[in-house]
């Protein structure tokens, strides 16, 4: 982080209550200010976030607090927090101010931006533009990506939310030679590590940057870890003027963060003990992510669901402003069809015919017909066998096995661990192979001759 050396002196710490400080100020900073302090050549930074009356403040460490105490000398920084950018930020790994966590050198310090900065101007920023193909059959056919939207990818552990994420990044690097910026949130140190790694021998880091606010860091920076990495997608819109995906992993810690520092504030608990202002701070970080006519932000967020309820506040307040909602179940991955996606619960608000076009909505109407009336059977068939239904159900049925298995996927980033090469299928293909699904055209098939593949013409694994 930089700071100028002659930082003014603004008050001195009167409390230390754990993450948070109290500032007798001479003059009082506006909020969101960063204000510093130094001990042992250990820079303390802090970020205003309450004013208590005419000369206190209270504000968050971003930093640990050990060594704080009452007495020491506060100077103010002139400014919110801000971090450097630079061309040659992609293919790192930073933190929440912008300072390398891979071991390589610090980016240069010419050119910075506020990570408070207000979103574009209405009349700046345009809507978004038509689908975003990604390569992934059941995701381009059921559930696609919008250009310059916001999709949710929804689950538990285990149900493959990272490899799905690191394919789209490499759908984004490989396919629209864009580039990728991932907010790590509250990330497991051994997830962040492990991601980095599988990114760098899936050959796209050189197109990604990587910023982490790790779980054990101070709740100051969890929340604002999330809008330092927007400023980076920000920066890369304006400057390069790419289709950038921003990927953060997990929304719902940042909500957690906000909900902690809400507390050691003493802000008094809303809905199922969520802080108050829950949908401004959502809104803050959402509303910031959109595609002016330089260049396109497209975004994908992994949200955890707590106990699988949907009806949470937290994620009622994130549901509200996406686009496509991608659901990945744990009864798919059971039964080993990969990518995990629910076909059903997942969906899109552009799934209508004027998006899409006429081919594509029936397509996918006919696809998910099939799927509904096999899920609606399955405990029958499981009882008294497929042979007891009729005729016309029967073909439905076969149908939509094979369907639920064509829409599995080896993935390009797994090709090592499954000795399988990865298969990106153009839109194109994935209707003209649903279509003939749907006609009968491929009723000879077995099912396992459907399964992990890539188109159905393509010679098979």
């Amino acid at each position: 982080m930089h700071f100028k050396d002659n930082n003014q002196p603004i008050g001195i710490i009167i409390e230390v209550h754990g993450p948070v400080v109290v500032i007798d100020c001479n003059r009082l900073p506006p909020l969101k200010q960063a204000l510093c302090t130094r001990f042992d050549h250990t820079l303390y930074l802090f970020e205003v976030h309450q004013h208590l009356d005419e000369k206190l403040v209270r504000a968050i460490t971003l930093h640990g607090t050990a060594g704080l105490r009452r007495g020491m000398i506060v100077f103010d920084t002139g400014s919110p927090l801000h971090v450097p950018v630079s061309d040659s930020c992609l293919g790192r790994l930073l933190n929440v101010f912008g300072e390398p966590l891979d071991g390589g050198p610090d980016l240069p310090q010419q050119n910075f931006r506020n990570i408070h900065a207000k979103p574009l101007p209405l009349s700046e920023s345009i809507g978004i533009s038509g689908i975003l193909e990604t390569g992934i059959k059941v995701i381009d056919l059921l559930c696609p990506f919008v250009k310059g939207g916001k999709t949710g990818l929804f689950g538990g552990a285990g149900v493959g939310k990272t490899v799905l994420v690191m394919e789209f990044i490499h759908a984004i690097s490989s396919i629209h030679k864009g580039v990728s910026v991932f907010a790590g949130i509250g990330e497991r140190i051994r997830e962040a590590h492990e991601l980095w790694q599988e990114l760098q021998r899936a050959g796209v880091m050189d197109d990604t940057l990587m910023v982490f606010g790790q779980m054990d860091e101070s709740p100051g920076v969890r929340f604002r870890v999330g809008l330092s990495a927007l400023t980076y997608a920000e920066y890369l819109r304006d400057t390069l003027h790419k289709e950038v995906l921003f990927v953060i992993d997990n929304v719902f810690r940042f909500v957690q963060a906000g909900s902690e520092i809400s507390s050691l504030l003493g802000r008094m608990p809303a809905t199922v003990g969520y802080q108050p202002t829950l949908t401004t701070e959502v809104a803050e970080l959402q509303d910031r992510i959109l595609s002016s006519r330089q260049g396109a932000i497209t975004s994908v967020q992994a949200v955890y669901v707590p106990a699988d309820d949907m009806t949470d506040p937290a994620v009622s307040a994130i549901l509200s402003h996406l686009d496509t909602t991608v659901v990945l179940s744990r009864d798919q991955a059971s039964k080993g069809i990969y990518p995990a996606v629910d076909p059903l619960r997942s969906g899109s608000k552009l799934m209508d015919r004027t998006t899409l076009g006429e081919r594509h909505y029936a397509v996918a109407e006919g696809v998910r017909e099939h799927l509904a009336k096999y899920r609606e059977m399955e405990d029958i068939i499981a009882m008294l066998g497929i042979e007891e239904l009729s005729e016309n159900d029967r073909k439905i049925i076969l149908r939509a096995r094979k369907l639920q298995r064509y829409l599995s996927q080896p993935f390009s980033v797994l090709a090592d661990h499954t000795k399988q090469a990865g298969m990106s299928v153009p839109l194109s293909k994935t209707l003209d192979d649903c279509d003939a699904f749907l006609s009968g055209k491929y009723d000879d098939l077995s099912e396992e001759q459907c399964y992990m593949r890539g188109g159905m013409e393509l010679p098979h694994g």
